[in-house]
């Protein structure tokens, strides 16, 4: 059975992260003792989602009572820096990568630390649709469309009859960045049986743990029309029975007629 997908990306504007940024202070756990300070680091939120395109604000806090030097390393792009007393606050910008991890070193009295934290960018198709099925001659063409998604990379989209999986597409060979609108198409026979199952599809995102799942309306297989081969094979079949009919009734009136005059 052949297969074809037609995918399409298409850019969407960036999604801008409204609010502030969460400032918290920690407390230290002992005073300075020596050259050595105890202290403790933590970046808050330490797990955090965003729309593709979209900003986030991180707070590394820290309990150094001293003057420390602080960072933030990451490959996403940085905007604002807010400070305060123990804690710095920093913006990231247009978060297009699927996961990104960040890091806050702090160094305290020659001691350095750090904490770790994790962006990442989905987006949940906006609709699954399944269109009706058309026939063409002995064959249905199913075509299935996924908008608003992301990472395509990570999608995953089947076509299912009476809820078995009859055909099924990973796109892990796609790696843009932007949303992007999918187009599946599918071309299947199918048998008196198959008349009474629904059909459905379904986009599935496997993000390293999480599974975000979608699906459509259900639709059932009719049959649409006769191919224009079949609707000429038709009429020549009922144009000949028509005509063997009236030639056989003709022959019945004639004996009948002929019964009679004798």
């Amino acid at each position: 059975m052949a297969s074809v997908l037609f995918p399409s990306l298409l850019l969407v504007a960036a999604y801008p992260r409204s609010g502030s940024p969460q400032h918290e202070r920690m407390q230290s756990p002992s005073a300075p003792s020596g050259t050595s300070t105890p202290f403790l680091v933590r970046l808050n939120p330490e797990l955090e989602a965003v729309p593709p395109g979209g900003s986030v604000w991180l707070n590394c806090s820290h309990s150094c009572p001293l003057p420390v030097r602080t960072s933030l390393r990451t490959q996403l792009r940085q905007g604002k820096t807010l400070n305060g007393s123990g804690w710095v606050s920093y913006q990231l910008l247009d978060v297009r990568a699927w996961d990104s991890k960040v890091r806050c070193v702090v160094t305290c009295a020659g001691e350095t630390r750090e904490a770790t934290a994790r962006i990442t960018a989905y987006k949940r198709p906006r609709s699954v649709i399944l269109e009706p099925p058309v026939l063409e001659g002995h064959k249905y063409t199913l075509r299935c469309y996924v908008t608003h998604v992301f990472p395509v990379a990570y999608l995953v989209v089947s076509l299912r009859r009476g809820g078995r999986v009859v055909y099924f597409e990973s796109l892990e060979r796609f790696n843009g960045s932007d949303l992007a609108n999918v187009t599946l198409t599918y071309v299947m026979k199918a048998g008196p049986n198959d008349l009474r199952q629904p059909l459905t599809c379904h986009a599935r995102l496997n993000l390293d743990g999480l599974v975000v799942r979608s699906s459509s309306a259900p639709v059932m297989l009719q049959v649409l029309a006769l191919s224009p081969a079949s609707k000429a094979l038709a009429s020549a079949s009922i144009a000949a029975l028509v005509g063997i009919l009236l030639a056989v009734g003709t022959v019945y009136v004639r004996r009948c007629l002929a019964v009679q005059t004798q």
